[in-house]
């Protein structure tokens, strides 16, 4: 299957019909058109990328993020020993993770962090990783 290449333009002005009949001589197709224009508002707000995730190197998907995921795996595991959420923040801490804005971890910021959590639990769960790691509670 053949690569679909792309291309965004900002053009300053209305493009003349030569523009057009040079894009379509060169392969292209028209796919899409943005219109843009000043206004009152808020700017559009984007999306977060989950913790845990970024976005890949080609920019059209997320991929794994190593760190971000130990934060998750190494939480996932304290809370599942019943440790309070002050003691997961201490730990974190203790082993040099930070928050995305280079901060350490604190109470709040773990509690914002549990939804996220509970989504990404099932893979972690699933994981080589977890299955890897010591057990640490006793069994039965």
């Amino acid at each position: 299957m053949a690569k679909l290449e792309r291309v965004r333009e900002v053009v300053g002005g209305r493009p003349g019909p030569e523009y057009w009949e040079q894009k379509e001589a060169a392969g292209w197709r028209l796919a899409a058109v943005e219109w843009t224009r000043e206004g009152e508002g808020e700017e559009p707000r984007c999306e977060e990328v989950p913790f845990g995730l970024q976005v890949a190197a080609d920019c059209r998907r997320l991929e794994e993020n190593r760190a971000e995921k130990q934060v998750l795996v190494l939480m996932l595991d304290q809370i599942r020993q019943d440790r309070p959420l002050s003691q997961v923040a201490e730990e974190l801490n203790r082993r040099g993770f930070r928050t995305r804005q280079g901060e350490n971890w604190g109470v709040e910021a773990l509690f914002d962090l549990l939804p996220r959590l509970i989504e990404a639990a099932p893979q972690i769960l699933s994981s080589v990783e977890w299955n890897d790691r010591p057990q640490r509670l006793p069994v039965g």
